[in-house]
């Protein structure tokens, strides 16, 4: 029996999938069931779908579908016109319907045809009619509901118990009901699954960075933006054109997020809270405790020579020329051995290589101006190798002590291209400074130095006399 709402009057179509376990951008779909249902009754239709990567082992035992099975399935483009023709028009429901959705877009897609049908996911549905059930998911409901399935974790089996959901929501509840909560939710933005839209309502369109947490309050992604709810939206608006957007989207549980005076201080918070919470989605902003530079120091009697040094050890207002970062030894070495090569420099001088007196295989390769042995003056070899390293120099710290940068009301605290934190008002400084010297991060550093350069910089008196 078809359940009539006014809004659906052009008949639903109940959709499952399985697939490889691969992305939505490669053909990873390995069967696909629709069952239609409208005023003129209920058809079902399914077909094994030959993808073009193998099923995991794994995906064979959860699904029963192997890759024998698939191996003289059609493909998706021999299949497409009959597909469209069942959705095309309908409500494309399904449980999570966002991996269904998106797999079947991306397939469309990848043929050059466009498919924008009205969605609506039970998962969502569920969680609006039963908010006093915790969970959702489609075994959760067959248990729930004494549904019967013929065959889980097979598409039209799953495509099966669906209509019978919406069979039994009219058990507990009036159409006008049911009717009015499918209006609200196809009409919604298409928000994750599991993500309570309270929480997406709660956004403020401003600065700040967002926080999403999965399972487990596991931090899945960081982010940034000037209009925080429109970014978070943009997440899930686009999750079929990105495997990681619509990973993201099925794994989101919960969101958080902390306002900024401004895109600044957003991007020292995304740094910061990157490297503190190490979100599994981000792939950029890591730690990294190797990180070091070439100090090039020269002494009273013009003897020259450049050392290797921890960023963590670096003392930004001491003298000598810093070039840099390198994130290991390893990195560091080869990126000056390379230089010496394009610059024709000479390896021992520079510690590369042991300096044997009188001797130098690289100038017997024509590889070096011979500086080592006196055919090019030191001073001349020295000037070269602050030319080549030039790119790589590391800005000094150019104030006595701390400096605020004023972004609105605030003041972002650095002092030797650390920052240390955010205050409202020059006095706060000095207790935030005495609290202990802020670890050196390379992300930060870069935009620190831009910072200073675009931000009016602050050095109230009380802030050099505690620096």
């Amino acid at each position: 029996m078809f359940h009539g709402c006014t809004c659906l009057s052009d008949g639903l179509a109940f959709v499952d999938i399985e697939t490889t376990g691969g992305p939505a951008q490669r053909a990873s779909i390995t069967e696909i069931a629709v069952v239609e249902v409208d005023d003129s009754g209920v058809r079902q239709w399914s077909t094994l779908v030959q993808p073009q990567m193998r099923i995991p082992e794994h995906i064979e035992r959860l699904t029963g579908i192997s890759n024998a099975m698939v191996a003289n399935a059609p493909r998706f483009e021999a299949i497409a016109d009959e597909l469209f023709d069942r959705l095309d028009g309908r409500i494309f429901v399904a449980h999570n319907a966002r991996f269904d959705h998106g797999h079947i877009k991306a397939a469309f897609r990848r043929m050059g045809v466009t498919l924008r049908p009205r969605v609506l996911c039970t998962v969502k549905l569920s969680r609006r009619l039963f908010p006093q059930e915790r969970r959702h998911s489609l075994d959760h409901l067959i248990a729930r509901h004494r549904l019967e399935v013929l065959s889980r974790h097979r598409a039209l089996g799953d495509a099966l118990a669906l209509w019978q959901f919406w069979q039994r929501l009219h058990d507990h509840f009036p159409a006008g009901q049911i009717e009015a909560v499918a209006r609200e939710l196809i009409g919604r933005p298409a928000l994750p699954p599991y993500l309570d839209p309270a929480e997406v309502d709660a956004l403020p369109d401003a600065p700040g960075v967002y926080l999403f947490y999965g399972e487990n309050d596991i931090p899945l992604y960081i982010g940034k933006s000037t209009r925080l709810r429109s970014r978070v939206l943009s997440h899930f608006s686009a999750d079929h054109e990105s495997d990681r957007e619509l990973s993201l989207s099925q794994q989101v549980r919960r969101i958080d997020h902390v306002r900024t005076a401004g895109e600044f201080g957003a991007l020292l918070e995304e740094a910061r809270l990157i490297k503190r919470l190490q979100p599994i989605l981000n792939r950029q902003l890591r730690r990294n405790r190797e990180l070091c530079a070439w100090r090039f120091e020269q002494d009273l009697a013009g003897d020259a020579g450049l050392s290797l040094v921890q960023a963590s050890e670096i003392d930004f207002r001491a003298p000598g020329r810093l070039y840099g970062f390198f994130r290991n030894r390893r990195d560091a070495q080869q990126r000056l051995r390379s230089l010496c090569a394009e610059h024709a420099l000479c390896p021992p001088l520079l510690g590369l290589e042991k300096h044997t007196p009188g001797r130098c295989f690289t100038h017997q390769l024509k590889r070096c101006h011979g500086a080592c042995l006196g055919l090019e003056s030191y001073e001349k070899h020295v000037a070269r190798m602050e030319t080549a390293l030039a790119s790589l120099r590391i800005e000094a710290w150019p104030y006595a002590g701390p400096i605020g940068l004023r972004e609105g009301e605030v003041l972002h605290v650095v002092q030797d291209w650390g920052y240390y934190g955010t205050v409202n008002s020059p006095a706060e400084v000095p207790a935030l400074i005495a609290q202990g010297r802020a670890a050196f991060d390379f992300d930060i550093y870069k935009l620190l130095v831009r910072g200073v350069k675009r931000l009016p910089v602050v050095v109230p008196a009380e802030i050099i006399e505690k620096g």
